[in-house]
């Protein structure tokens, strides 16, 4: 299969399904909590498939890796605010061990994608 838009990459398209029901996960956080967790993992949940899609669109194979890496810190910005949300009974443990494992998921296509790109890089 050949790449020819960010939209055909499987880690971006899971990215988005993830951004997708983290929304659907905080919509029945506290009110009090819409400028807070609600929308710290909002953001953070947001910024996984936004920063592989810029990446994507850059020049350079670099600058793509370099936005692979934000995206990657941007899971584990989300499993952090998940963990806390559970602990505050925001959300079911399940429902955070769903989130976690489908981080880790997409954390570790992150990884091989940058593997692979550096791999080719270095081939260059």
């Amino acid at each position: 299969m050949t790449i020819t838009s960010y939209r055909d990459l499987k880690v971006w398209q899971m990215s988005v399904d993830l951004a997708e029901a983290v929304y659907s996960l905080t919509q029945d956080f506290p009110k009090t909590e819409v400028y807070g967790l609600t929308a710290q993992m909002r953001r953070a949940a947001v910024s996984v498939p936004a920063n592989i899609a810029e990446g994507h669109g850059r020049e350079t194979t670099g600058a793509f890796i370099q936005f692979l890496r934000v995206a990657q810190g941007s899971l584990k910005e989300l499993e952090t605010h998940a963990i806390i949300a559970q602990r505050l009974d925001f959300m079911s443990a399940p429902a955070k061990d769903k989130l976690l494992g489908t981080c880790d998921e997409l954390g570790k296509m992150v990884r091989g994608l940058i593997r692979s790109l550096q791999e080719r890089q270095s081939e260059s």
